[in-house]
């Protein structure tokens, strides 16, 4: 029996590790976070709320099957509900990077807060960091810069591009139309360069982001980035 008891403890523990090993943890608390961020923001209106509810629901209950059915749940939810609106507009600076609460609050953002919401959700849904990037481009058609959330099955994979711009997830190959500056993550920073990425240091080193991790974090939000 006691044998027993131990070979369950060990398997629950290793369970236990499994789960913050895939970003999955005990899931976040929206009771605390919709507390915190009351507190922060003043209270949400009705549609907000509802927004926010609606994301709470997928993380809560996420898209069984393959990567890709997953990675277009999440592109999918952001692109039907959010209006795309530039930051002068909505938070009346040049350049805003909005946390996903913050983003879901407003119901509109810019590529920016599309791709930083995307990605948040993957993570927590337990894709892993070294899978996902936050990758600047230039869309050329428009002639600007802009942001969207990369994909890679391997390190040296053709990713898949996540965007609002173009709504059908593709690979990167068959979007011609943005040239990629750089990328990053929680674990670091990288270059396109001939023949694949460079990595080039450390994440920390981009003021915004680590400006984003610290008020998610006081918005009750529990990330390893």
């Amino acid at each position: 029996m006691n044998r027993r008891r131990a070979l369950f403890s060990l398997s629950a523990w290793l369970l236990v590790l499994l789960a913050f090993s895939t970003g999955l943890g005990a899931g976040w608390d929206f009771s605390a976070i919709s507390t915190r961020t009351e507190r922060l923001y003043g209270p949400a209106t009705p549609a907000a709320r509802q927004r926010i509810d609606e994301w709470a629901t997928l993380l809560k209950n996420p898209p069984q099957g393959t990567i890709q059915q997953k990675l277009n749940a999440v592109n999918q939810f952001f692109n039907d509900r959010m209006a795309f609106r530039d930051d002068i507009v909505v938070w009346n600076q040049q350049d805003y990077w909005a946390t996903p609460i913050e983003f879901l609050r407003k119901g509109a953002g810019d590529c920016e807060d599309y791709a930083l919401a995307k990605y948040f959700t993957l993570r927590e849904l337990g894709v892993p960091a070294n899978q996902l990037r936050i990758t600047y481009v230039k869309a050329l058609q428009l002639n600007q810069a802009h942001m969207v959330v990369t994909w890679y099955a391997t390190p040296d994979a053709i990713p898949l591009v996540l965007d609002n711009l173009k709504t059908t997830i593709l690979p990167a190959t068959q979007r011609t139309d943005l040239l990629p500056v750089y990328a990053f993550n929680g674990e670091g920073l990288w270059l396109p360069q001939s023949g694949g990425n460079k990595r080039v240091g450390d994440s920390k080193r981009l003021s915004r982001w680590q400006d984003l991790l610290t008020r998610m974090r006081a918005e009750g939000f529990e990330i390893n980035e």
